[in-house]
């Protein structure tokens, strides 16, 4: 039986100093992509990832450009190892939908790169330091949580399901107080762990709607293609064929959240046998497993080596 291979890209949250490094030393490509990335940005980007400070990389503005181009470099390295491959899908969660557009060659690398530069300073210019958070809630169903936030949406505080990442882990985004009201009645409904994430600003909520409106603004100015390859898009679990459309659906995919429990079962419904993680670090990996446990589920980058062949 012919295996069906899907690329999935992670986003913020994979990044760490020094990534890469030890597949680098042997593939040029690596660098050489970092490079084409480090023009466009106007500072060295490689530099950055592999000495920090870990303060400035983790900074949204500095970390999605990171985790993009890093991405962007496996899959050229995996292009130039393995050659042809049998894919069905390509999927990217958050920010990975941006190189899943790059990988398809439905976005220009260049492109992308000053796209998600700006998107991290608008998603943290949109709310004042110390007005927004993050948490994810292990151990209760999405239906839930999605009633917590309603009823903790009040009068000028909102918190709203951020990321459905796998079944029983749900990332809720939203104001400070409002987030943490959903946090105590979580514990209270017996949650096996609530975590504040350590980020402030709220990505995937209604928060985030002043960022959309000036992204939708850059998006029409940048030159899309229709994708050589499917690709799943966070917003409403589809594929998109037209290009006002994946504009649309970027500008959206800001302020609404990541159905990641649905995309990685559609894969298994289309016959996909396996995920490959294409980015630093192995989150996806890991959630893939939880939600279709028949899958087979791998990082390219895992213990500094892509030796593993399909």
């Amino acid at each position: 039986m012919t295996q069906k291979i899907a690329f999935v890209f992670p986003g913020q949250g994979s990044q760490s100093v020094g990534m890469l490094n030890n597949i680098a030393v042997d593939h040029p490509i690596v660098q050489k992509t970092f490079q084409e990335a480090s023009e466009v940005l106007g500072y060295d980007l490689w530099d950055l990832t592999q000495k920090g400070p870990e303060e400035k990389l983790n900074q949204t503005e500095y970390t999605q450009p990171a985790i993009l181009v890093a991405s962007v470099a496996l899959w050229r390295l995996w292009q130039l190892k393995k050659g042809e491959l049998p894919l069905t899908v390509l999927a990217g969660h958050s920010l990975g939908e941006y190189t899943a557009l790059v990988c398809a060659n439905s976005l220009a690398l260049n492109d992308a790169v000053s796209l998600v530069a700006l998107r991290g300073r608008l998603m943290q210019e949109a709310v004042p330091a110390g007005q927004g958070a993050m948490a994810a809630i292990l151990g209760l169903n999405e239906e839930v949580i999605n009633a917590l936030c309603e009823t903790e949406t009040k009068a000028g505080e909102l918190v709203a399901p951020a990321n459905y990442n796998a079944i029983g882990q749900t990332v809720i985004a939203g104001h400070v107080a409002a987030v943490l009201r959903v946090m105590e009645l979580a514990k209270n409904r017996q949650a096996k762990r609530v975590i504040r994430l350590p980020v402030s600003v709220p990505s995937h909520c209604e928060l985030m709607k002043p960022a959309a409106l000036l992204l939708k603004e850059a998006l029409s100015k940048i030159s899309f293609k229709l994708p050589l390859f499917p690709v799943i898009h966070n917003v409403d679990v589809s594929e998109h064929h037209k290009i006002e459309e994946i504009r649309h659906v970027l500008v959206e995919q800001l302020y609404r959240p990541v159905r990641w429990v649905e995309t990685v079962r559609l894969m298994a419904h289309k016959g996909v046998t396996t995920i490959l993680e294409c980015g630093p670090g192995a989150v996806l990996s890991g959630l893939n497993k939880r939600i279709v446990a028949t899958l087979t589920c791998q990082s390219l980058a895992s213990g500094g080596e892509m030796a593993w062949c399909p």
